[in-house]
């Protein structure tokens, strides 16, 4: 009896994982969302460091000037080069919405080896209002967006509201790799986090930080010497007493097609930061992987046929999980379409955790780093 057992305990953590992150789900999505204020509605800036271009960027810019918000709203664009070809996308930007308040930063001056970082430092002079949103360039959002955002700042402990992020179309195996990987890894993982601890960091897809927040932290300079910026923007924040709010209101990453190996690379990057930033956490995560536990389930079974019935249980539970967050929560239309990929999206997962604790350089922008203890970075020669 006792060697029967064992496949099916391998595969308990992970298997017990999914269902904790199904109930985290289910209610997160029933909660209430903040209740608009009475009060006049907050005055937001909006940063956009740019480097280069992604997929369908003057569409991407372009939704935030289609917000359904009462406030005022500024746009603020942030290039390191005048020669940056994004820069002709946002001149047109301009022109089409020449009733907003959109402006552009072109400043070449470095302030750490993170650029997007010394791009929002140039940025924030310029900046007027309480509420400053760092958004990455390839997202897009919603003509409610800013609205959702905005009022979780009713409460005053709140000093950053972070959004969950979503990709809705792919390209190819390679894209809908990493697209599914939001869907049944990174969400999961969030709601996870938020229900069990509250937020400690933030996504860098959609921050929003209130000003005397961000000061108390000492500006967008405290994390020039960082690769994960929005991690460690949320974790300063957290630990100076504010708490984070998640928003339900989904952004969009929007993705281009490409390649595995420029996939992969991303990836091993995204692991390797987290690694560094959250070392216990990260190394504990190993635990709820499926991909391990199904091999070790299948070499520790004493027959084939009990191998394969715990890793038919385990999957068939993160299956129905994962089609679930897709259909219900994150309503991307991945799944059922791409489910037949969770099983190598698993793998890609295990092995990209385990490479991380392999090496410290990585590649970003195109760019060499080495990754120190804490997450700080130093650019190589």
């Amino acid at each position: 009896m006792v060697p029967t057992l064992i496949p099916f305990i391998a595969v308990l953590p992970a298997l017990a994982y999914s269902l904790i992150s199904l109930f985290c789900a289910t209610n997160y999505f029933k909660g209430k969302r903040p209740s608009t204020s009475s009060q006049p509605p907050l005055g937001v800036s909006i940063l956009k460091p740019v480097k280069g271009m992604d997929a369908d960027s003057y569409d991407n810019f372009a939704s935030f000037c289609c917000q359904e918000y009462a406030g005022d709203v500024q746009i603020i664009f942030a290039a390191a080069s005048p020669d940056d070809p994004v820069i002709a996308v946002i001149r047109q930007l301009m022109a089409d919405f020449s009733h907003h308040d959109i402006s552009l930063v072109v400043n070449p001056a470095l302030h750490g080896p993170n650029q997007k970082v010394s791009n929002l430092i140039n940025a924030f002079p310029h900046s007027r209002n309480e509420i400053l949103i760092v958004c990455d360039s390839d997202i897009s959002v919603e003509p409610l967006y800013l609205q959702s955002v905005a009022a979780h700042f009713s409460d005053q402990q709140v000093g950053l509201v972070t959004s969950l992020y979503r990709t809705s179309e792919v390209h190819g195996i390679a894209t809908a790799l990493e697209a599914t990987g939001f869907t049944a890894e990174m969400i999961p993982n969030v709601l996870v986090a938020q229900r069990l601890e509250g937020l400690t960091f933030a996504l860098g897809a959609s921050m929003a930080v209130r000003r005397e927040a961000l000061a108390a932290i000492g500006g967008f300079d405290a994390l020039s010497g960082y690769l994960a910026d929005d991690y460690q923007l949320g974790n300063k924040i957290h630990h100076a007493g504010w708490r984070i709010a998640l928003d339900d209101c989904f952004v969009e990453s929007v993705i281009k097609s490409e390649n595995l190996m420029t996939v992969l690379s991303r990836q091993l990057r995204w692991a390797r930061t987290m690694r560094v930033s959250r070392p216990g956490g990260y190394l504990a995560s190993g635990i709820t992987l499926p991909f391990p536990a199904a091999l070790l389930a299948t070499l520790l079974a004493p027959t084939p046929a009990v191998g394969l019935t715990a890793v038919a249980l385990l999957y068939a539970v993160r299956l129905s999980v994962s089609t679930v967050y897709s259909r219900r929560f994150v309503r991307d239309g991945l799944f059922p379409r791409w489910i037949w990929l969770l099983p190598l999206r698993d793998m890609l997962a295990f092995f990209t955790w385990a490479l991380s604790f392999l090496g410290n350089r990585i590649e970003w922008r195109g760019s060499r780093f080495i990754l120190k203890p804490g997450g700080t970075i130093e650019e190589l020669v």
